[in-house]
């Protein structure tokens, strides 16, 4: 979440009264994130959420994400829940941006994860993937191989002023993905972004996930590679293999992994780290200036590529595979 569009108090107010929420009382951005502008909605009523939805989000791709959250809400997967306005529409235009309005969830993202959240993480994330078995709308994943080399092909001139060598280290990482990535593994619709900031906890137990703007249909089992770079790793980018076994154990006692997702399980915990790695290299070099927004360090997840190049069998996730 982020704040690059501000809103005057008597825009949000004229759009306001199309909804059955209350006076507005107060609200704030939210500069946490990278992607939309949020806000923090108080009324007379309840706590909401405010999006405008920026450039990179493609206003084609909305009524799937808003479609996906209202799917979930009569599942037991907790997730914002998109309010209509009075015509009985979820989308709307503020600011000169799309724009919704969604229920706040109480709880607050881990700071330091554990190997319990890991469990918990890993174990909502099968159920959402089972909850979603049955939603009909698709959305191709944009961020995934192919759309790859478009990302390093807008950063490559400048990658080796923030590492040196960046640029061939990254050109050698597509070539072995673009000829080997597992695209025959079983799929369905995937968070695709469900990092500790997206996961709500309340006196220990796991709250509900936000922020499903990534969300997409893709390999079930690259949600949990994200995860694994997302959650696992300690700040000095060592791998927790303890934590690494509590998500993947909670990931199984729902959906057990095939034997195949697990032999291809390293590649797509690459594979995931140069997707990250790649946005926040886009971000690092191009934030907007005036931005209400902090950057990613594109090194965290260099370090996270190189680590998963390594590794050779599952079981250094904490894994183990059938001889």
């Amino acid at each position: 979440m982020a704040v690059y569009t501000d809103i005057a108090e008597d825009e949000l107010r004229a759009f306001l009264s199309n909804y059955d929420l209350g006076e507005l009382l107060s609200y704030k951005g939210i500069a946490e994130g990278v992607e939309n502008s949020n806000f923090l909605l108080h009324t007379s009523k309840a706590s909401y959420i405010l999006t405008l939805y920026e450039q990179r989000v493609d206003a084609d791709d909305l009524p799937f994400f808003i479609g996906l959250m209202e799917h979930l809400s009569g599942s037991d997967v907790i997730a914002p829940e998109p309010v209509r306005n009075k015509g009985g529409t979820a989308l709307g235009h503020l600011a000169g941006r799309p724009a919704a309005i969604v229920t706040f969830l109480e709880g607050m993202w881990p700071r330091k994860a554990k190997a319990s959240h890991c469990f918990a993480v890993g174990e909502t994330m099968a159920r959402l993937h089972a909850a979603t078995s049955d939603f009909k709308m698709v959305r191709e994943n944009a961020l995934t191989v192919p759309g790859w080399r478009p990302l390093f092909d807008g950063a490559k001139d400048r990658a080796d002023s923030v590492v040196p060598g960046l640029r061939s280290e990254l050109e050698l990482a597509l070539k072995t993905f673009e000829g080997n990535w597992p695209s025959h593994l079983p799929r369905g619709t995937i968070h695709a972004d469900l990092f500790p900031d997206n996961v709500f906890f309340l006196s220990g137990e796991l709250s509900g996930l936000i922020d499903f703007y990534f969300a997409c249909t893709d390999l079930l089992a690259y949600d949990l590679a994200i995860c694994l770079n997302a959650w696992c790793f300690e700040p000095d980018n060592a791998f927790n293999i303890t934590k690494g076994k509590a998500l993947i154990d909670g990931y199984q006692s729902v959906r057990p992994l095939s034997d195949e997702e697990k032999e291809h399980l390293p590649l797509l915990a690459q594979g995931a780290a140069l997707r990250f790695l790649l946005t926040r290299l886009i971000d690092w070099l191009n934030v907007p200036a005036g931005a209400l927004v902090v950057p990613k360090d594109p090194k965290e997840y260099l370090a996270k590529l190189r680590f998963h190049r390594s590794i050779t069998h599952a079981s250094a996730y904490g894994l183990e595979l059938k001889s």
